[in-house]
Formats: structure tokens, sequence, C-alpha cells
């Protein structure tokens, strides 16, 4: 690289990078992985817990703040013969994530998993799989969120 192309500073404040904003909301492993789960349909504490092998204090400290965020919702459920208990669904703000756990996804495998998914994202109506990219402003509408998408898992 010529000493001339080298930037010297960002040509966005911290404060004004949407990129930066995020992090201070999604800036560990076990945010990351609870979140995770969530797209996985998982909402049950203790299911969350073995799962990711988090620590009880942890993750009621992490579920505390992504409900406070808006990203999980706090819901009752009650399994037959049990007591009533608490889960975490995703709100809409927390299925705006969508693209950027996709995104994740797609460069695990990619440079992670060596190209060995586990996982294929599929179009919930016609079953194509879907490729994740960028798109025009006049194709925004053709975006699909987590409720639009199937989930195969190669086992």
């Amino acid at each position: 690289m010529r000493a001339n192309k080298i930037k010297r500073r960002a040509p966005v404040k911290l404060c004004d990078c949407g990129m930066a904003a995020a992090t201070q909301i999604l800036s560990d492993k076990w945010t990351l992985l609870i979140i995770r789960e969530a797209f996985y349909g998982v909402v049950r504490f203790d299911d969350i817990r073995k799962d990711i092998g988090i620590p009880k204090a942890v993750l009621s400290n992490r579920l505390k703040k992504l409900v406070e965020q808006g990203i999980l919702q706090k819901v009752t459920y009650q399994l037959e013969g049990e007591r009533t208990r608490s889960g975490y669904v995703l709100t809409g703000k927390g299925r705006d994530l969508t693209l950027v756990f996709v995104a994740m996804m797609d460069w695990g495998n990619k440079h992670c998993l060596d190209g060995k998914s586990a996982v294929t994202i599929l179009d919930k109506n016609d079953l194509q799989t879907l490729k994740l990219g960028l798109i025009g402003e006049k194709d925004f509408a053709q975006i699909r969120g987590l409720e639009d998408i199937h989930i195969r898992l190669k086992l």
C-alpha cells in the first residue's frame, strides 16, 4: 500500500456512526450468542444457558439489558404440569438484526468453517436459497425479514 493512501482518521466520528452505536449494545460474545438463540427460537432461560454455556448471573444481566434495549421481550409461558415461567422472544427491533446475523453467519461459514455450513437460509415461500448482498434503494422492498425465511439444518 502506498503511503499517500493510508488514512489517518476514519471519515465518521464515533458519535455519528451507526456501527459504533450498535457495538454499545452488541458488544460481547454472550449478547450475540443470546440473540442467536432467540433467532433459532430458543426462549427458555435454562435452555439458553445450557446451549451456550453461560453463567446464570451473566445470562440474567444480558437478558435484562436486551429487554431494556427493546431487542428481546419477556413473555410468560407454562408447560403442562409446571409453574408459569418467563421466556424471551425477539421484538421487531430484534428481528431487524436478521441481516446482521445472516451476514455474520455467512462470513463465519466462509472464513471459519471452510464453507461447510450446517445451516441454509431459504425463502419460506419457494424454498429457494437466499443470498446476502447489497441492493439499491429502489429494490429495497424485496428485502425480507426473519418471518419470511426458513432455516434448513444439515444434520
